[in-house]
C-alpha cells in the first residue's frame, strides 16, 4: 500500500561542525576582550556575548552517525530531516529529534490460532525492518513518554501479530485436510512468507515502516491435538509403507514365476501358481520372520 510522505530533507542552514566551534572560540575570544574594556556599554555586550556563545554554540552541535537520522522541529513545527553523515551546527533552536534507519530483528513469539480449517496451531515468525519514514513514525505514532523508535517497535510487535494471526487464518496446516494442490503452512514457505510480508507492509506503511523480509520459524499443532496428529500421521506412514511393501511384493512373486517357467524348474498348475504366491505374499509382507516348516506329502494331502 503506498501512502503519501510528508518527509523531505531539511530546509534549515547546517555548518560543518569544527567550524562552527572555532566561529565560537572567536566570539568568546572578542566578548573576554570586551569585558576589559572601560566602556560600560562594550562591557555589557561583552556578557551578553558570554551568555549567548556559550549555550549557542554547544547545543547546535550535532553528529549523525551511518543509518541514523534527526528529525528537525523547530517551536512545534517540523522542518525537514537530515540524513547527511557527519559533524555539524544548526540553530540551537531547533529539536534534533534522532531516529536510526538501521535494520532490525523481530522474533515473534509463537502464538496459537485456528487454520483454514479449524485446527488449532501454534506459530511463530521471525522479521526484519527498518524506519521508512521518519515523517511518519516520529509524529504518527504516539509515543508518550517513549523515543520515537521505541514507540515504532513496540507498534511493529503488535501488528506483527495480528498479521501473523491472519495469514495463518488463511491456509491449512499441512495436506490432509486439503487437497494436494493447495498451498498449505508446511508445504510451501515462500509463498506464505510472501504473504505475511505483503500483510505486514500494508499493515505498516501508516507508521512509515517497511518490512524487508519475513518469515515462519516455527510450526506445529497445539498441545491438545498435536497426539493425535501424531498417531494419524504415523498411521499415513504405516499405509504408504505398506503400500510399497505389497507393490514390491507382488514385482518379486511376479518375477519369481516368470524365472520358474522360463528355466523350466518346475511345472505348476494354476492352483499350485495360486498357493505359490499367497504363501510369497505372506513372507514378502509379513512383519515378522517367516517359520519354515517342511512338507512331507503333497499340496493335496
Amino acid at each position: 500500500m503506498t501512502m503519501e510522505t510528508k518527509e523531505h530533507g531539511f530546509l534549515g542552514t547546517i555548518i560543518p561542525g569544527f567550524i562552527a566551534i572555532l566561529g565560537g572560540v572567536i566570539l568568546l575570544g572578542i566578548s573576554a576582550f570586551l569585558l576589559l574594556t572601560e566602556n560600560f556599554l562594550l562591557v555589557g555586550v561583552g556578557i551578553l556575548g558570554l551568555i549567548g556563545t556559550i549555550p549557542g554554540t554547544f547545543y547546535g552541535l550535532m553528529m549523525i552517525e551511518p543509518n541514523e537520522t534527526r528529525v528537525m522541529i523547530f517551536f512545534g513545527k517540523y522542518d525537514g530531516t537530515v540524513t547527511k553523515n557527519g559533524f555539524f551546527w544548526v540553530n540551537p533552536f531547533y529539536e534534533k529529534k534522532r531516529i536510526p534507519i538501521r535494520a532490525r530483528n523481530l522474533d515473534i513469539e509463537p502464538v496459537k490460532v485456528n487454520d483454514k480449517v479449524g485446527n488449532p496451531i501454534m506459530i511463530g515468525a521471525v522479521l526484519v525492518w527498518k524506519v521508512k519514514d521518519t515523517y511518519k513514525v516520529y509524529f504518527d505514532i504516539d509515543s508518550g513518554n517513549r523515543t520515537a523508535i521505541v514507540a515504532a517497535a513496540d507498534f511493529v510487535r503488535i501488528q506483527s501479530d495480528a498479521a501473523l494471526r491472519q495469514v495463518a487464518g488463511l491456509y491449512a496446516y499441512d495436506n490432509n485436510n486439503a487437497s494436494d494442490e493447495e498451498i498449505t503452512l508446511r508445504s510451501d514457505g515462500e509463498e506464505v512468507s510472501q504473504r505475511l510480508e505483503e500483510e505486514l507492509n500494508s499493515r505498516l506503511a501508516i507508521a512509515g515502516i517497511e518490512v524487508i523480509e519475513a518469515r515462519i520459524n516455527y510450526l506445529a499443532y497445539a498441545a491438545e491435538i498435536a497426539s493425535v496428529m501424531l498417531r494419524r500421521q504415523q498411521a499415513d506412514a504405516i499405509i504408504s509403507a505398506r503400500e510399497k511393501i505389497v507393490e514390491g511384493a507382488v514385482s518379486m512373486v511376479q518375477l519369481a514365476l516368470n524365472k520358474l517357467k522360463e528355466e523350466n524348474v518346475v511345472d505348476l498348475d494354476e492352483e499350485r501358481k495360486a498357493a505359490m504366491v499367497s504363501n510369497l505374499l505372506v513372507v514378502l509382507c509379513a512383519d515378522e520372520a517367516a517359520q519354515p516348516i517342511v512338507n512331507a506329502g503333497t499340496l493335496h494331502h
